[in-house]
């Protein structure tokens, strides 16, 4: 079934938005939640939580991509799990490194966590990957919206993960650079 039409059975109210929903995406939604959590039981919960979020939030709320919709609510439920079950020790896993990595280009800025400014942050970021070449911007996302190890990621692409690292590094700092010409960071 085609997302329009998946839409349109959330704006009726229709309980089998949900079934085509799960149909067509718990393996994708699945993924993006196990990449961040490495756990089944609660991927699964994460996911079957995406489709109540979905249901809850269309209507008002039109998606222009269903995908990148529940993809962004799957991952924003995975993030606070991840959070709340390692709330006393950040140590050993991936999304510690992940959001480390991140925390260093907007760290220490309050104004940035109001959503207007969250909302301008995004686009420009978004402006920024545009910018980038499509290999790199690839490799931003898959690590930094996908949370995919870096391993995976150099075996995707062919190179070595010493190469995806020093990718990520570099496009960070440009990344933190931009975002200082924009004065979203001082």
């Amino acid at each position: 079934m085609e997302d329009k039409q998946i839409i349109e059975l959330y704006n009726q109210r229709k309980e089998a938005a949900i079934e085509h929903t799960a149909e067509k995406y718990t393996a994708y939604c699945f993924n993006i939640a196990n990449n961040i959590l490495h756990n089944h039981e609660d991927s699964e919960e994460c996911v079957n939580d995406t489709w109540m979020k979905a249901w809850n939030a269309i209507p008002p709320t039109v998606p222009t991509y269903l995908r990148v919709f529940l993809g962004k609510i799957t991952r924003n439920l995975s993030f606070d799990k991840y959070r709340a079950s390692h709330s006393e020790s950040r140590g050993g896993g991936q999304m510690a490194v992940v959001l480390d990595e991140l925390e260093e280009i907007v760290a220490g800025s309050s104004d940035v966590e109001a959503h207007y400014e969250q909302k301008e942050l995004v686009e420009a970021i978004n402006t920024y990957l545009k910018k980038l070449p499509e290999r790199d911007c690839n490799i931003f996302i898959r690590r930094y919206f996908y949370a995919e190890e870096t391993g995976v990621i150099a075996r995707r692409y062919g190179i070595k993960e010493s190469n995806v690292l020093m990718i990520l590094s570099r496009t960070r700092k440009k990344l933190h650079t931009f975002l200082k010409e924009e004065d979203f960071i001082s």
